[in-house]
């Protein structure tokens, strides 16, 4: 028995599905797989796996499968130990900031493991870290001398 195809389009808010239901339904309806795909506007090689699918597994072939994906580099350990150091490494006490240079050279000394600085800021990213940091302070910055100056009277003061 074949499943109702039109009642199932309508139920799934699954576009990518919804297009696979109509190509099967299409075959089922007895339309070849170029027409299908003309009419689809996919490609011929799409329509045969979809089909394929449908008869080897039914309605259940045409669910997308899980993405794999390259696996992270860093390790969840990994990851909280770099945190970890970026927060407590963050403003430098003899002045300056933490840059990305500086992490990039940490995670390579620390787990051997080379990223580039765009590489760095995905990281940042994932890590819920914000990459703006406050106004260094010079080491040997004075706050008195500011306030002797900011006394200074010029032509545009009262």
């Amino acid at each position: 028995m074949t499943p109702d195809f039109p009642k199932l389009i309508r139920a799934t808010s699954d576009a990518r599905m919804r297009t696979r239901l109509l190509a099967v339904s299409h075959f089922v309806d007895g339309k070849n797989r170029a027409q299908i795909a003309t009419f689809l506007k996919v490609s011929r090689t799409s329509v045969n796996s979809w089909v394929s699918a449908y008869l080897k597994d039914g309605i259940e072939g045409l669910t997308e499968k899980q993405h794999t994906g390259r696996p992270p580099r860093l390790t969840p350990v990994q990851l909280i130990q770099l945190k970890q150091y970026i927060i407590s490494n963050a403003v430098k006490p003899d002045g300056g900031r933490l840059q990305g240079s500086d992490i990039i050279e940490f995670i390579g000394e620390e787990f051997g493991i080379p990223y580039s600085l765009s590489g760095v800021y995905k990281i940042l990213r994932k890590l819920d870290l914000v990459w703006i940091t406050t106004r260094s302070k010079h080491p040997k910055q004075s706050i008195e001398k500011q306030e002797d100056f900011k006394k200074i009277p010029n032509k545009n003061d009262p």
